[in-house]
This record gives structure tokens, C-alpha cells and sequence, in this order.
């Protein structure tokens, strides 16, 4: 087919049919204003052949100046007639001149101004008529598949347009809590009140909605959602306008709803003077460079123009990757920050050691550890190791090299745990609070599960939905804390900033939310019913699978209730119990020999009977390496 055939020319190729079809229109639109003026089929024209020339040889190159040739005839819009406009102007003046300098007798006056006119009829009408008829063979030849819009605003109006004109989605209905759009016809399309939404889908078969409010609140964003949700439909929410337009996104780019849309936190503005505080003009490390706490931190940190940031990472990939990134950030916005990657682990303290000496760091984010609850579950010992004995190398290192702040990321999941995870992190908490040390400011902060960092639930489940399920969630009653990476990130950075020694920062992670209940959201805003006893012909199935070793059907932030605001309205300071270093440093040393010894039986007596509200036997039993889990033996 004809419209085949051209979509396969090059660029270039097109845009010389377009200088060659314009060629032809100019002396055409000429030849017609004449004709037109003197009522002739005929006219005697040889005798103004001087304007003809002038005509194309002005116009062409006046039309590539504007712009006209870079445009894509399928998405012409309005530059493009304003284009032909300026053009046909230029023309049409320039052959006024040639015709009374020269001059040409008998050349009519009105001539220019009819030729004007018949410019942008030839010129810009043959370009739109062309757009029609491509719009309407997409239509013609490819099933459309019908989209509903919710919001009739300037960005719904400019989304369906640019559906009609491209994609392979047909808008077939506004939806809108404006009353004054409400039963308004905007490019054809009715404005419906959301109300009517059950209706629309029956009569329309549309199984997807599009939502492109005007508002950038998330909580405005969050209620359409919640709105939409029954109803079974895919939502999607639509990227920047100008980059769909701009063609630097694409349609295929408009997105499912995420988890973070589902919270409807409002971020909060981070307070310039503390996101800097422990940062700007200082010497800074990040230990667990390469993790997804770690890696954020060191992306926000280098924007705050540190003298010097280093990155401790015990994974090659992991540090090569995030170095890698930071160094483009730097470039791309210039930015004056030398990256040092150290390839290495906190429990050799003498590498710990070395390496804040010689680069004589100043701040040090203590991001490294072992997060999942099921693997230090399965690897008692290096889980303690690391999350505690790490933190202990890592914090005698810095007394030594007297950083002056020492900040320390820790987890809900050290509150009254359940699991060894949650004991390493609350006994590496600890260490902090009773550390001895007048050069280093210790501080920690706790906060819950980050979105998207590796291992998260929510990837967990759009794997399974995309797979048709089933989903599997732990327990109908789990409940988690959630949060995303960057915002826990600023907040942890303001935190160090107000830090006096031994703080325990705690982080506003909003409500908790019930996973079953996400769970089922998802699976519904992805335009799928859930399977139950109530829906057997639904289409994806919730299973519910226990509880894993270690885990809690609720997470806390808080031991006691001694809990006071702080300057930035989503950080609050706890006052804990902490036992004495004179105490803990005997304590840590029968820890250290229980590990030695693989004695999974007195780690246990240990923990239970030294962190505050842990209960390791409701949940785990026996500690010990069950026979098909590969684990370290005990030495002779």
C-alpha cells in the first residue's frame, strides 16, 4: 500500500517529496490566484513568469527556515501552520514587490493577497488532509482498543489527541468531578461524571483508564485510585505531557499504578540546612555503597558537594555499578566531588581503619548488613557478624580516626524481634548507645520496608500477577511499614544532622498497610478480579503460605513511649534503655565465643536474655542449620 510504502522512506526522502510537492503548489496557488482574478480558465500567465520564480524560490527555503520540513505529518499541530503562515507571508509579499519594482504589466493587485490565501490551502491543507487520512487508515486497519480518561482538564485534552493520533488506544470517554466540564463534548469525546463510570465500561467494553488529573498531590492521586479500584479496571497513570510530545517518552511508557501511589504520602520539602549539615565540605564514607539504602544515600550525599565521598561495598558488581553511576551524576551536573571505591567488608576492621584514616572521613553512613530475615535466619553466624560485629569494628574505627558523626541505619524489626536479624540490628543499635567516646557522635535511625530495594514484597507480586498468579502472602493479618528509597533517604540525612550522641531517630512511616489488602489492590488495578470462595471464576488467586522463621505479623518502631518531636515534622527522637559498655563489652565478648563455638543454643540464651522484648523461641525454635541449608561447620 501507498501509506506502507512511504512510512518505509527514509527521512530525508520524505522530506524531498514534501519540497518537491510544495514545488509544484506554489506555481499552482499562483496560477490559480490569477485565474481567479481574472475570471479566466485560461489566463495568458507566460508574461509574470518573473513572480512564478520568485514564488518558489523564496517560499521553499522561507518554509525550511520555519521548521516545516522537520515536521512528522502524522503529528502535525499548530507550529506547523504557523510555519505555513510566516511562509505564505513572506511570499506573498515578496512577489507584490517583484510585480511592482520590476515591474509587471497588468499584473493584478490583488493577486498577492488571493495567492496567500491559496498557499495555505495547497500548502498546509494538502499536510492536514494527508494527517486525516493516515489517522483514519490506522483507525481502519488496526483494533483500537477503547481507553477511558479520567480528568478533562488541559493534560486529559492533550493526552486524547495524542492517542488518536498515534497508539493503538481509542479514548472513548472523559470522566471528570469538575462540574462545569461534566456532559460538555471536548474534540468529540462526552465528559461523563465519574458515577457513571459502571455504565461506560458496559456500553463502551473499555477495560483500562487512563488518569491524567491536573493535581500532583498524591492524596488527590491516591482517592481516584481508591475510586477506581472496584471496578476492575487497569489504571494507568501518564508520564510529563511535554516528553510524549517532545517524543522522548513514549506511549508505551504510560504506567500501571505502583505501591507508592497507593501510600498517598505527600513528600515533604527536606530542610536545606540539614540535608547538608553532616555533609557539605566534609570527608564522607557509605558503607554498603552498592545496596539500595546505601546507594540512594550516596546519590543524595554527592549532590550536597562533600570534598570527598567514599564507598565501602564487599560486593565488585555492587560497587562497580553505583561508582559507575555516581560518576555520571557528577558529570552531567557538574559537580566537583572526587569518588573513592573501597572493595571490602566492615568486619575487617583493619581495612576500616585504613581507609577512614587515610581519607580522613568526617561522616560516615553505616548502611552495610544483612536485611533478609530468612537468610540470617538460615546464617546465624554471619549474620551476626556482620550486622553486629560489623558495626562494632566499624564504630571502633571511627573513634580511632575520630569521625566526628557516626550514623548508623537500623530496622523496625529490631523493636521486641522476633528473629535474628532483628536481634543484630538492635544489638548493633546498642553498641552505638554505649560506645565511650567524646570525638564521635553516634546516632541511629529506624524506619521500615523501603520500596523497591531487593527482595521487596511488591516486586514479589507483580512477577506473580504478570504470571497469573497465584499471589502468596504470609498471613491474612501481616501488616508492614512501607516507604520509598529517596524520602527515607533525605530523612536519614537530616537526621544525622541533629544527632547529640546515641540518638535514636525514628522515622514517620505513615500507617501500616496489610499486605493481603495490597495484595488484592494490586491484582485489581491491574485490571484482574481476585479468586476467592466468594468469586470462584476470578482470575488470579490469593494463597496464604505461614509465616516465615522470624517473622512478626506486626512491626514496630518503638520499645518504650518515650518518643519527642525533632525540627523536621517526619523525624522523632526516642529515649531508650541500653546497657552500660562495661556491661555489653563482656556480654559481646561470651557473643563472640558462642559464634566461635557454633553454639546456636547459648546465642539464643544470649539474645533472649540481653535485648529488651525479644522472642526468638515463639518463632524460630531451634537455631541451629537444618540439614538442608548449607552452612559453615564448627571448627575442631
Amino acid at each position: 500500500m501507498i501509506s506502507e510504502f512511504v512510512e518505509q522512506l527514509s527521512r530525508r526522502k520524505k522530506q524531498a517529496i514534501a519540497v518537491l510537492a510544495d514545488c509544484i503548489a506554489l506555481p499552482v496557488a499562483l496560477w490559480t490566484a490569477i485565474a481567479l482574478r481574472l475570471g479566466e480558465w485560461a489566463p495568458d500567465v507566460a508574461q509574470f513568469w518573473q513572480a512564478f520564480v520568485v514564488a518558489s524560490l523564496v517560499c521553499i527555503p522561507a518554509f525550511g527556515w520555519l521548521g516545516l520540513y522537520r515536521q512528522v505529518v502524522r503529528y502535525m499541530g499548530n507550529n506547523a501552520m504557523w510555519a505555513v503562515i510566516k511562509g505564505a507571508t513572506i511570499c506573498a509579499l515578496v512577489v507584490a514587490a517583484v510585480a511592482y519594482m520590476v515591474p509587471l504589466a497588468g499584473f493584478p493587485r490583488s493577486v498577492p493577497i488571493i495567492f496567500w490565501l491559496l498557499t495555505l490551502f495547497y500548502v498546509a491543507g494538502t499536510r492536514f488532509a494527508l494527517r486525516t487520512y493516515i489517522q483514519w487508515l490506522n483507525q481502519r486497519l488496526h483494533v483500537r482498543e477503547p481507553v477511558i480518561i479520567y480528568g478533562a482538564g488541559r493534560k486529559g485534552v492533550e493526552l486524547a489527541r495524542l492517542l488518536l493520533q498515534r497508539g493503538a488506544y481509542e479514548p472513548v470517554a472523559f470522566l471528570d468531578d469538575d462540574e462545569s466540564l461534566q456532559r460538555r463534548v471536548i474534540d468529540g469525546i462526552y465528559v461523563d461524571l465519574p458515577s457513571s463510570l459502571e455504565q461506560l465500561l458496559k456500553d463502551t467494553n473499555a477495560r483500562q483508564v487512563f488518569v491524567a488529573v491536573d493535581s500532583t498531590s498524591s492524596t488527590g492521586r491516591r482517592k481516584i485510585i481508591d475510586y477506581l479500584e472496584p471496578f476492575g479496571v487497569r489504571v494507568r497513570l501518564i508520564p510529563d505531557l511535554g516528553e510524549l510530545t517532545s517524543g522522548r517518552e513514549s506511549l508505551a511508557n504510560i504506567r500501571d499504578v505502583e505501591i507508592e501511589d497507593l501510600l498517598g504520602r505527600d513528600s515533604v520539602d527536606p530542610l536545606p540546612h540539614l540535608l547538608e549539615g553532616s555533609v557539605k565540605g566534609r570527608s564522607v564514607m557509605v558503607t554498603g555503597a552498592g545496596g539500595s539504602i546505601g546507594s540512594e544515600l550516596c546519590r543524595q550525599i554527592v549532590r550536597q558537594h562533600p570534598t570527598l565521598l567514599v564507598l565501602l561495598e564487599q560486593s565488585e558488581y555492587g560497587l562497580f555499578e553505583v561508582q559507575r553511576e555516581l560518576q555520571a551524576i557528577c558529570t552531567d551536573e557538574a559537580l566537583d566531588v572526587p569518588i573513592v571505591a573501597v572493595l571490602g567488608t566492615v568486619t575487617n576492621g583493619a581495612l576500616m581503619r585504613r581507609s577512614l584514616a587515610a581519607h580522613a572521613v568526617e561522616t560516615l553512613y553505616h548502611a552495610a548488613a544483612y536485611k533478609h530475615v530468612g537468610l540470617v535466619e538460615d546464617n546465624v553466624i554471619e549474620g551476626l557478624r556482620n550486622n553486629t560485629f560489623g558495626t562494632l569494628h566499624a564504630a571502633e574505627a571511627a573513634m580511632d580516626a575520630k569521625v566526628k558523626d557516626f550514623i548508623l541505619i537500623s530496622t523496625d524489626k529490631a523493636v521486641r524481634t522476633s528473629s535474628v536479624m532483628g536481634a543484630s540490628k538492635r544489638l548493633a543499635e546498642m553498641i552505638l548507645q554505649a560506645l565511650p567516646s567524646h570525638d564521635t557522635c553516634f546516632s541511629m535511625v529506624r524506619f521500615g520496608n523501603v520500596l523497591g530495594s531487593s527482595g521487596s514484597v511488591v516486586p514479589l507480586f507483580l512477577e506473580q500477577i504478570e504470571q497469573g498468579g497465584p499471589v502468596t502472602v504470609t498471613h491474612p493479618e501481616v501488616t508492614r511499614y512501607f516507604m520509598t528509597i529517596p524520602e527515607a533517604a533525605q530523612l536519614v540525612m537530616q537526621a544525622a544532622s541533629m544527632a547529640s550522641g546515641g540518638d535514636v531517630f525514628l522515622l514517620d512511616m505513615g500507617q501500616p498497610l496489610k499486605i493481603v489488602d495490597l495484595a488484592t489492590r494490586m491484582v485489581r488495578l491491574k485490571g484482574y478480579t481476585v479468586k476467592d470462595d466468594a468469586h470462584p471464576n476470578g482470575d488470579i488467586s490469593i494463597e496464604f503460605t505461614g509465616l516465615k522463621r522470624g517473622e512478626k505479623l506486626h512491626e514496630e518502631l518503638l520499645v518504650g513511649e518515650d518518643v519527642t518531636g525533632t525540627e523536621h515534622s517526619k523525624i522523632m527522637r526516642a529515649e531508650e534503655h541500653f546497657v552500660p559498655w562495661s556491661e555489653l563489652r563482656g556480654a559481646l565478648n561470651t557473643l563472640e565465643v558462642a559464634c566461635e563455638n557454633y553454639d546456636y543454643d547459648a546465642i539464643k540464651t544470649f539474645i533472649e536474655g540481653l535485648i529488651e522484648g525479644s522472642d526468638l523461641e515463639s518463632q524460630l525454635g531451634d537455631l541451629s542449620p537444618k540439614a538442608s541449608i548449607v552452612q559453615l561447620h564448627p571448627r575442631d
